[in-house]
């Protein structure tokens, strides 16, 4: 298809004016960030592989009647996505406790919660995409409470699927993060699961070894980013078990 007018870049990301009216073009990139961008490469077949899982997991989520902005895959590289007002935050569910929460309350890696835990963060890269509370979201106006209360049914469903998916394939779901979208049909809104679902926006470890299978491998310096993201792909049946080295996709 002929390539739009581009709208946004992003350190993952570009999205163009897709094909028809409410609809966007969303480009997966080579490039990984960590550290708030501080920490930043290109490696080879990772967006390859983000926009084939991606596309495995809305689609699931979707069978499931979680509505998401998934509409089909385009190419390799490209999937088209019905367009949406993204609320400014970043939705966060938490199973083990990992990275900045294990920081911030001095709970050791791998420590099972009580439960599942939500949290918010403030979308602005130049802050540092804070954490925040309800009370702040309330203040501010960045969504309602009955956007709350949405929002966290859809990141717990979310979170439901993920975990039985990854489970099957020897995987544990330690946390994700994912983002919101509002979309308008006459006066009716509703919110859909955006962006994407990808080990860009997950931790995954192997339960038998521990192992790291997601953006950790790249932001602590372990290994291969596209070895681990290719063994989570070849697990799921995205990518057929045979390969060892390049992503070439099952279409």
């Amino acid at each position: 298809m002929a390539r739009r007018k581009k709208i946004y870049e992003g350190k993952a990301k570009i999205l163009y004016e897709g094909p028809e009216p409410g609809t966007i073009v969303q480009y997966f990139k080579d490039d990984a960030t960590a550290f708030n961008a501080e920490k930043k490469d290109v490696i080879e077949g990772k967006g390859v592989l983000n926009n084939r899982l991606s596309e495995f997991f809305m689609t699931g989520l979707s069978q499931i009647g979680v509505p998401t902005h998934f509409i089909r895959r385009l190419n390799m590289r490209e999937q088209l996505v019905r367009s949406c007002e993204i609320i400014p935050l970043e939705v966060i569910v938490r199973n083990y406790a990992a990275g900045s929460l294990s920081k911030r309350l001095g709970i050791a890696e791998g420590t099972q919660l009580p439960r599942p835990i939500v949290e918010y963060c403030y979308k602005d890269d130049s802050l540092g995409d804070p954490l925040v509370t309800e009370e702040h979201i309330a203040a501010f106006g960045w969504a309602s409470q009955q956007d709350m209360d949405d929002i966290l049914s859809l990141a717990l469903r979310v979170n439901d699927f993920m975990s039985g998916v990854m489970l099957a394939v020897g995987i544990r779901l330690v946390d994700f993060k994912i983002e919101i979208g509002r979309v308008y049909e006459g006066d009716f809104q509703r919110l859909i699961v955006a962006d994407e679902i990808s080990p860009d926006s997950c931790r995954l470890w192997d339960i038998e070894t521990g192992q790291k299978l997601d953006k950790d491998v790249f932001r602590r310096d372990l290994g291969s980013l596209t070895d681990a993201y290719s063994e989570v792909a070849r697990r799921l049946g995205v990518l057929p078990k045979s390969n060892v080295t390049k992503p070439t996709l099952i279409n």
